[in-house]
């Protein structure tokens, strides 16, 4: 009889597995995606060295290693499932990569659009390209305040607050996509008026917009700039999708099953990172911004782009 109640007084001392987002990580699929982000970030951090440690990269190479650490926690956090506070810093690391990404995709479209002609930019540009990392990068600062904020509510043992946690974190999930549809929508925008505009001086800085044919071959593994600012602006697009799939997908449906977290959430998010390993963005704005700085905004700019990439 007594062996029976010390066996019931360990049961109920043993702690409870925390279930994260609705399951018990499994260590494979962890490992798997620590193999395949972890030798994203190294070829990123390889570019990033290669082309002369541009700062305003520094988000993407940080946020995909910090993604790396996130799911090498996550192998951890399977072996020891009731342990809160790996559960948490985990969580967060997963969580906190994207923030990252978000900056710099707020970054480069406000250092690609200042590639162009001040009148094309007060044309086709709803936003000045000075305002757009500082809006959207305070926004997702609020938005992920309210998250972190509601995630450590949600955790805790009383019920009500766990689901005021879980309502709050809702709440800066949902601002967190408005804001990053709203930046989404001005990258469309801005790129569909840029394609169909014929002003001359976006011609001189890229010359032949519409015509891929009269522009030099794009070469992955070169260090030479190239002046088709597409490439660029087509994987910045590609990058929204796999961010908004991420967001939306995090506190939802697909982050409570674990094989679809991995398949289409994490799986879209680090295809569309990776293909910064192959369109490295300096190669698309070093050139320009270097021009900008050393020449006037006017007939200058003709003949400065010619020099710079030989052409007549």
């Amino acid at each position: 009889m007594s062996s029976a109640v010390l066996a019931v007084d360990a049961t109920e001392d043993r702690p409870e597995p925390i279930a994260s987002r609705g399951f018990i990580p499994n260590k494979l699929p962890a490992f798997v995606a620590l193999g395949v982000c972890g030798q994203t970030a190294f070829i990123l951090w390889t570019q990033y060295f290669r082309f002369g440690r541009p700062s305003y990269m520094t988000t993407l190479t940080l946020g995909m290693t910090g993604m790396s650490v996130g799911f090498a926690l996550r192998m951890i956090f399977a072996r020891s499932p009731s342990n809160m506070t790996l559960y948490i810093v985990e969580d967060l690391f997963i969580l906190l990569s994207p923030c990252t990404f978000l900056a710099k995709d707020y970054v480069l479209f406000a250092r690609l659009a200042s590639t162009f002609d001040a009148n094309l930019i007060s044309g086709t540009l709803l936003i000045r390209p000075a305002w757009i990392v500082r809006i959207f990068v305070w926004s997702d600062v609020i938005t992920f305040l309210v998250q972190t904020t509601g995630g450590s509510m949600s955790t805790s043992h009383n019920v009500n607050t766990g689901h005021l946690g879980t309502k709050i974190s809702m709440i800066g999930l949902v601002l967190q996509l408005f804001s990053f549809l709203f930046f989404t929508y001005l990258l469309i925008v801005w790129g569909c008026r840029v394609l169909r505009t014929n002003h001359t001086p976006t011609k001189s800085r890229f010359p032949s917009l519409r015509n891929f044919a009269t522009q030099p071959a794009f070469k992955i593994l070169q260090k030479d700039p190239s002046p088709n600012w597409r490439l660029l602006y087509w994987t910045m697009c590609l990058n929204c999708v796999g961010i908004l799939m991420f967001a939306a997908g995090y506190n939802g449906y697909l982050a409570e099953h674990e094989g679809h977290f991995y398949i289409f959430d994490s799986f879209t998010l680090w295809v569309s990172m990776s293909l910064y390993c192959l369109v490295w963005p300096t190669r698309f704005l070093e050139p320009h911004m270097e021009g900008i700085k050393l020449v006037s905004r006017g007939s200058n700019e003709l003949l400065m782009f010619r020099e710079l990439y030989g052409y007549s």
